[in-house]
């Protein structure tokens, strides 16, 4: 079989079965948009933490008990 005999195959198989071939088509464009904005949420809050960070400043260190009044050495 030739690739030009698969290509015409499958037009035909996309023409007989509109509805499954659309609802397939929609599903790939759904599922790719969903990877490209969830990427892209995900660089934006990686710059904004990142510039958060910047900002602060790189000579600070804050350090805070999780729970002052827990019993422990450092409580001693």
């Amino acid at each position: 079989m030739k690739f030009v005999d698969s290509i015409v195959i499958a037009i035909r198989s996309l023409f007989a079965n509109k509805l499954r071939s659309s609802l397939t088509m929609l599903g790939m464009i759904i599922g790719v948009g969903a990877v490209i904005v969830l990427m892209s949420v995900g660089a934006g809050l990686q710059n904004y933490i990142t510039s958060t960070f910047e900002e602060m400043g790189s000579n600070l260190l804050f350090v805070t008990p999780a729970n002052p009044d827990a019993p422990g050495i450092a409580a001693m």
